[in-house]
């Protein structure tokens, strides 16, 4: 029995081996190649990207090109692109020695993340019942990018500790469970979360949460001294923040329904955002003994207010309801890493690079709720007739479904997001626990020699005044300046 329980010990925590020069060619060119035979197979443009517009103008009785959806859509599509490859992009580039895997990785796992996306959403949203293949357009590379932002969360909990390999795996699997459990809240259950509070951040957030509970290590402390940040990079991430913060009123409205809707859910985005960058540096300030801002809180807490906004975002919550929630974002965010994130790591073995409990997972949580109460009570009153049947499109086998039981079924929609959050969490971890991926050991996390040719000058740095308030690296309750001094190597 011992002899045994050594050999998974030898199989499951042996020697690590981060050389990828097989494996990710291997993954990249075999799953590329795999991406050009089933689009090959099955995709299609839809019909007002096909060069038969014309012909289908004439027969809808459509007199401009004005009115194809592109024109509606683009906008946002752009916004929400932005946000994608360089708002969460930059957002990571705040290790100062992990920069390169913060971005690059980023760019890489989204690039194929869309691909398998548009794929698995057609099969479930746009697939053609007449020729059986998918149709895309303007809308569906839109909702490809949403897929794509629940990986990318849950890589915010793993960054600097996985390797590229694992993290398309991860994106694999992710995009998978993604569009089933999408599938099941919008179309099954007729749940309303324009902006993905539910199906996008929950989901995203326990994902990225479970699977690091999964690959917890235990010996990361060897690692501590690259784990901070430095003046820089806290710079850089500062403008994935700031991109991200602009276009999140697109990012919420982007497939909105067209009109009243769509402009509402900008509207409420805005304030709520706004709003919650005053309670974030309040309670940063306030933490504090001597008032300093912690620029970790500003960086992440100040978009709780846009995730939160999600679900409820086109419902008339009012422009003071959607300040409330903004408002409490704002303390909940940045109260999560004060407290929540020190304690996770320490007894629940969760380790949190990014903070994504505190920025998407608990502000998703909060918005289907938001949504929920919202929906339930809703009225004529303050709908009338027509916009409550448009709001939540009571038509069809709809048509008599109430404000009350939508409220449930939104209730309902949360469930399912943590459900395949931690339930696909624990399957993809424990694949990724498996020891051929080339991850990096304990003492070489969040370095990006690891994986990058890092120019040599970076080698030859003066003495950084550094400043570690990632992580554990930096207490709540410290009372002393933390700034350290610190040589290279």
């Amino acid at each position: 029995m011992g002899n045994f329980a050594d050999c998974c010990r030898g199989f499951w925590c042996g020697t690590k081996n981060p050389n990828i020069r097989v494996s990710l060619p291997v993954i990249c060119f075999i799953w590329e190649i795999a991406m050009i035979i089933l689009f090959g197979l099955f995709v299609r443009y839809n019909e007002e990207s096909d060069a038969h517009w014309s012909k289908h103008k004439h027969e809808k009785n459509i007199t401009s090109d004005i009115e194809n959806d592109f024109y509606y859509r683009y906008p946002s599509f752009q916004d929400v692109h932005v946000m994608i490859f360089m708002g969460f992009g930059f957002l990571m580039t705040f290790l100062k020695r992990y920069s390169f895997g913060g971005v690059g990785f980023n760019f890489l796992i989204a690039a194929f993340g869309i691909q398998w996306a548009l794929l698995m959403q057609g099969w479930f949203h746009s697939l053609d019942p007449v020729d059986g293949m998918i149709k895309i357009g303007i809308e569906s590379i839109i909702n490809a990018d949403f897929c794509v932002a629940g990986c990318l969360i849950a890589y915010g909990a793993l960054l600097g500790k996985v390797s590229p390999v694992q993290l398309m795996i991860l994106t694999l699997f992710g995009v998978t469970l993604f569009a089933v459990e999408e599938f099941i809240i919008l179309e099954v259950l007729h749940v309303r979360d324009a902006g993905g509070a539910m199906v996008i951040h929950t989901f995203g957030g326990y994902f990225g949460l479970t699977i690091s509970w999964i690959l917890y290590r235990p010996k990361l402390e060897g690692s501590k001294n690259l784990s901070g940040s430095v003046y820089h990079s806290d710079v850089f991430a500062m403008i994935g923040t700031l991109f991200l913060w602009m276009y999140w009123p697109s990012f919420n409205s982007a497939i909105s329904d067209h009109g009243d809707g769509q402009h509402r859910a900008a509207i409420n985005t805005y304030l709520a955002l706004a709003s919650c960058v005053l309670t974030t540096f309040a309670i940063s300030s306030i933490s504090a003994k001597k008032g300093k801002l912690d620029m970790v809180h500003i960086q992440n807490a100040t978009l709780a207010g846009g995730v939160a906004m999600g679900t409820a975002a086109e419902f008339m919550i009012t422009t003071y309801g959607s300040l409330i929630v903004g408002f409490c974002c704002g303390i909940l965010s940045t109260f999560g890493y004060l407290v929540l994130s020190p304690f996770m790591e320490k007894y629940l073995k969760i380790q949190d690079t990014c903070g994504i409990h505190n920025l998407h997972a608990m502000p998703g949580l909060l918005g289907g709720v938001v949504g929920a109460l919202t929906a339930a009570l809703a009225s004529e009153d303050v709908y009338g007739h027509e916009g409550l049947v448009n709001t939540f499109n009571f038509k069809g086998e709809y048509a008599t479904r109430t404000p009350g039981t939508q409220g449930g079924y939104q209730a309902a929609g949360i469930c399912v997001a943590l459900v395949f959050g931690i339930g696909g969490g624990i399957i993809v971890g424990l694949i990724l626990r498996l020891p051929f991926w080339g991850d990096p050991s304990d003492d070489n996390c969040f370095d990006d020699e690891v994986y990058w040719e890092v120019p040599e000058d970076e080698e030859s740095l003066p003495p950084i005044l550094e400043y570690n308030n990632h992580m554990i690296s930096k207490l709540p309750d410290t009372s002393e300046s933390h700034f350290t001094v610190e040589h290279s190597q």
